[in-house]
């Protein structure tokens, strides 16, 4: 079933959160389902996500490539290409496989300030058989910005995503 986008992308603010991410899951399900190339699948949900979050001024990927992240397909201004496992918000979920919520990055001792404007940070590792393939790093201008009902529903999707790459794998091998 091919994509069609809401014609009211619903913003947070507008309606009940948890609504809101039944609906940004429904629509991540339909843009990736026949798609098994995990670049166009992270571009397009990093696309999907960024336009529906309010105060997010980075969205996107960072891809585990040979024991570091590296810059995948995101939205928004330029940003830092390669960050070692284990440093910064992004590679504390990578070596931690473990979801940050960061309410002030400022207080995040070694934080990397790819955007001087950002404040409040989440990042959501993304696994395959155990193995942290990718984080989904969103960042917002807002300090505090991401609750648990954001995380429930970024994991969600996330979640999906991962199930995708499963599927591609099995489909790659037959």
């Amino acid at each position: 079933m091919p994509f069609k986008p809401s014609l009211n992308l619903w913003k947070i603010s507008l309606v009940n959160k948890i609504e809101f991410y039944q609906e940004l899951l429904a629509q991540t399900k339909s843009l990736i389902c026949d798609e098994i190339d995990p670049i166009a699948n992270m571009a397009n949900i990093s696309a999907l996500l960024f336009d529906a979050l309010d105060q997010v001024n980075w969205l996107g990927f960072y891809r585990v490539i040979d024991e570091q992240l590296v810059l995948g397909p995101f939205q928004g201004k330029v940003a830092c290409i390669r960050i070692p496992i284990g440093t910064g918000v992004c590679g504390t979920a990578a070596q931690t496989k473990v979801t940050q919520r960061i309410k002030d990055v400022h207080q995040f001792d070694g934080h990397i300030a790819c955007d001087a404007t950002t404040n409040s940070e989440i990042v959501i590792p993304v696994q395959v058989n155990g193995d942290i393939i990718a984080v989904l790093d969103i960042d917002s201008t807002g300090f505090d910005r991401f609750d648990q009902e954001d995380q429930n529903g970024l994991e969600a999707i996330v979640k999906v995503f991962e199930q995708s790459l499963l599927a591609c794998d099995e489909k790659v091998t037959r």
